[in-house]
C-alpha cells in the first residue's frame, strides 16, 4: 500500500512540475494578426494569424513563429540578451527597408525579444524581390 501512494505522489509531483514548466512559457505565447508580407529569419511570410512560442525554457531566445492558416513557420533567434516586459499588450514591430518589412522585435507579457535583421538578410531579401520571387511566389507558381 505504501508503494503504491508513493508512486501517486511521485506522479503528481511530476504533473504539478509540468504544468509550472508550461505557464512559464504561456507567459511568452502570443497570437498577432499581421496584416503584410514581412521576413524573418530569411523568409518572406505572407500576411495572416501568427502563433508565437518559445521552443523551451532551456533555450529562451529560440522562438517558433507558426501559422496554421497559411501553412507557413519559420525558427527564429532572438538577441541572446532576452529583456523581462512590462507591457500590458503583447506586441511585435518591424522595421521597414527597401519597401520590406522585417520582424525585428517580439513583445510578450513576459519577455522582449528582440529578432537582429542582419546586413546579408536585408541583401538576400532584396536579391529575391528584384528577381521576382517570394516565399510565397513560389508556392503559388508550383500549384
Amino acid at each position: 500500500m505504501r508503494k503504491h501512494c508513493l508512486r501517486i505522489l511521485i506522479a503528481l509531483i511530476g504533473i504539478a512540475g509540468l504544468g509550472v514548466a508550461a505557464k512559464g512559457q504561456a507567459g511568452d505565447q502570443i497570437v498577432v494578426n499581421i496584416p503584410y508580407e514581412f521576413v524573418v529569419a530569411g523568409k518572406t511570410l505572407p500576411p495572416g494569424i501568427y502563433r508565437v512560442n518559445r521552443l523551451s525554457d532551456i533555450h529562451p531566445e529560440v522562438l517558433i513563429l507558426s501559422s496554421f492558416e497559411n501553412h507557413a513557420s519559420a525558427m527564429l533567434l532572438s538577441s541572446t540578451r532576452v529583456e523581462s516586459s512590462s507591457a500590458d499588450k503583447p506586441e511585435v514591430s518591424f522595421e521597414q527597408i527597401d519597401g520590406q518589412r522585417f520582424l525585428s522585435k517580439i513583445e510578450t507579457a513576459n519577455h522582449v525579444f528582440t529578432i537582429p535583421v542582419t546586413r546579408s538578410e536585408i541583401l538576400e531579401t532584396a536579391a529575391r524581390s528584384h528577381s521576382g520571387t517570394s516565399a510565397s511566389a513560389r508556392s503559388d507558381g508550383n500549384n
